[in-house]
């Protein structure tokens, strides 16, 4: 698996708002950024130069502003940030990270049953001739 730059928390927020839609230019993430967080123009700017130096976003000037883009998919960086928490936090063990989840959550029946059925969907790939 390439690897892919490491994104912080308000970067992965950009990075959200691109994978949702793109190109955007510069005011349109703006405006979208600014629905749910507390950040100047300024900030988000800022944000959008550090995503363009890791190569995680670039963009196109059309007259006097740009339009960004992503260059990696949201599911490439979730698969990494996945190992990444499963390395880090169990030893690259499924099991492990599993059983800490249900002895320290409080699930419902349905939550039970929707994680029973992805296990055993998975087991099924296995079972393939």
């Amino acid at each position: 698996m390439e690897k892919l730059p490491q994104i912080s928390e308000a970067e992965y927020e950009i990075m959200k708002i691109l994978w949702a839609r793109h190109p955007l230019s510069t005011n349109e993430i703006c405006e979208k950024a600014r629905q749910t967080h507390d950040w100047n123009q300024k900030t988000i700017h800022t944000l959008l130069s550090r995503l363009t130096a890791k190569h995680a976003v670039s963009y196109e000037q059309r007259g006097r502003m740009y339009h960004y883009f992503p260059l990696i998919s949201q599911s490439s960086y979730l698969e990494q940030e996945n190992h990444h928490f499963l390395d880090r936090f169990y030893d690259g063990r499924v099991g492990t990270m599993f059983s800490a989840f249900l002895s320290d959550s409080e699930l419902s029946d349905r939550e039970l049953q929707d994680l029973y059925d992805l296990l055993d969907a998975k087991r099924k790939q296995g079972e393939r001739p």
